[in-house]
């Protein structure tokens, strides 16, 4: 990352097995309950990075402070908090300003992480493809160059030269936004080739008339091993949060002549950061070409619904004026981790529903149903008429 790789690693906590404590902030105007779920989850992000989780609380703010976020009453709770549990690191489970983020710093002398900064923290190490390294870095580099700030308090100048050239010279922050910028441009200049050479690709796609579907969904919701199971591949599978983030496209056999183009996508979240939308463009374009969408639902989970709405609100964002629920096909994931009880009416619900299909890729059942919808769907299709 050349001249700017101190300003990202800056902002980055690179210690394994470090104590860590998570804070979940709950804002009383927005009417907000923090469950079990998400308390787990923010556990599990900080744990995709190797922390260990030795205290959680979920602190109440009735209006955040322009300068802490939180009142000066909890801020000296979270000195005891990192002192009794001898961690140098606090997550903030929202995202904050980068004021906040240095007063934080200042005050408890410890490292802040929000939620944006811990979810590109494991973007960073996800990463695997030249692509993926480099939609990663701009993310970092946009969150980075808003905190400036904190990494240069002093703001002192550089020296100045004699005569013409002489003053006070400039400011090391000022010389530091240069540089990001200068690696921004250079960034976004690779990006648009990779981009052209999607592009390129798109329009074989469309000349040989195969159908393109993508893969979306909440995160860890078993995007990876249903594409595995649909494609006969071996894209990497794991059981923890944005274990993917490169896009994987392969054949998949729907009939004995036809077949289709399955992506896999990098997953959602809640929250999602706009850096990471912003630099991921040219991956989430994959679901702007695509002809059906296939949410992957993991139904298995008791904020399944909320999850659901999380990734259609994503999907509204990203595609817009193209966003058509008639392009979309549920799969309900993970049917064979349900009781008997709730099997029967999921089962029941999706024999009811044209547009969702009861799916575990562990015990192999849906595929048919899968494959036989989506050829009902390419028949009535125009352009594959």
């Amino acid at each position: 990352m050349n001249k700017v790789s101190h300003l990202i690693n800056s902002n980055i906590f690179n210690n394994i097995n470090q104590n860590c404590v998570i804070i979940n902030p709950i804002q009383t105007f927005e009417k907000k309950i923090i469950t079990k779920y998400d308390e787990e989850e923010i556990t599990n992000l900080a744990l995709n990075i190797n922390l260990i989780v030795k205290h959680q609380q979920n602190i109440r703010i009735r209006k955040p402070t322009p300068s802490y976020f939180f009142g000066k009453g909890q801020v000296s709770n979270f000195k005891i908090f990192l002192n009794k549990y001898s961690s140098k690191l606090l997550l903030i489970n929202c995202q904050i300003s980068p004021v906040q983020q240095r007063n934080l710093e200042l005050f408890l002398n410890c490292k802040i992480l929000d939620r944006t900064g811990l979810i590109l923290e494991i973007f960073g190490e996800r990463a695997v493809t030249k692509h993926g390294k480099l939609q990663v870095e701009l993310a970092a580099l946009f969150y980075q160059k808003s905190r400036l700030v904190r990494s240069w308090t002093h703001l002192e100048r550089q020296r100045g030269g004699y005569g013409f050239m002489g003053g006070p010279g400039e400011r090391q922050i000022e010389s530091d936004k240069r540089q990001i910028n200068k690696r921004i441009s250079k960034i976004k200049k690779e990006l648009k080739k990779i981009e052209s050479n999607k592009l390129i690709q798109r329009r074989n796609r469309n000349k040989n008339l195969n159908p393109f579907i993508s893969l979306v969904g909440y995160t860890n919701a078993g995007k990876s091993t249903f594409f595995n199971y649909l494609t006969k591949e071996n894209v990497f599978v794991k059981n923890q949060l944005f274990a993917t983030l490169d896009t994987t496209m392969r054949k998949c056999s729907i009939s004995n002549n036809n077949h289709v183009i399955l992506s896999d996508t990098v997953g959602f979240i809640t929250n999602l950061p706009t850096e990471l939308v912003i630099s991921f463009k040219t991956t989430l374009d994959e679901i702007h070409f695509s002809d059906y969408l296939l949410h992957i639902i993991d139904i298995s989970n008791p904020e399944w619904e909320k999850q659901k709405k999380t990734v259609e609100a994503i999907l509204a964002t990203i595609l817009g004026d193209k966003y058509d629920q008639r392009k979309i096909i549920e799969i309900w994931n993970k049917s064979d981790l349900l009781n008997k009880e709730d099997l029967r009416y999921f089962k029941n619900f999706s024999d009811r529903n044209n547009g969702a299909i009861l799916f575990s890729s562990k015990f192999r059942s849906g595929k048919e149903d899968l494959l036989k919808l989506i050829t009902n769907k390419l028949k009535k299709n125009k352009k594959f008429l």
